[in-house]
């Protein structure tokens, strides 16, 4: 399909998960540290967003099982393989988790608050870039040499 077909649906999909976030609170930092804070006032509200982010994402793969397309676009359907789990997985969800924690917000919050309050949340989205931009770096790197 068309270039201005595949924007138009990226653009509506990350549109509404923006408005989901904002919706359930979670583009709000306190929101998310919240949730980690067992010790303190525990909000348990972020374990029902997760729950029902699970629920939608089994519908979704469940629709995928049998097809090589995608529903909107009809490009290539690219999932992913390897289901192994080895030290880059370990080290990627903790480096996650340790950002998330320390944050108060992962990626996709951090820019949907990126527009909603930037003034906060600018240093963790800088540091995110850098991060992406090292990762790549460092494939780069790792990439076997022909």
């Amino acid at each position: 399909m068309t270039f201005s077909r595949t924007l138009l649906v990226s653009f509506i999909a990350g549109a509404l998960f923006g408005l989901g976030l904002i919706v359930s609170g979670m583009a709000n930092p306190a929101k998310v540290t919240g949730f980690l804070d067992l010790a303190g006032a525990w909000d348990p509200s972020l374990a029902l967003v997760m729950a029902g982010a699970i629920g939608v994402g089994l519908f979704g793969f469940g629709l995928t099982r049998n097809r090589s397309t995608t529903l909107f676009t009809g490009e290539a359907l690219h999932l992913p393989d390897n289901r192994r789990i080895d030290h880059r997985v370990i080290l990627g969800s903790l480096a996650f988790g340790v950002g998330w924690g320390l944050a108060g917000i992962c990626p996709g919050p951090a820019i949907v608050a990126l527009v909603l309050a930037p003034g906060q949340v600018w240093p963790f989205v800088l540091a995110m870039l850098v991060g992406f931009w090292l990762h790549g770096w460092l494939e780069g790197r790792a990439a076997p040499r022909c």
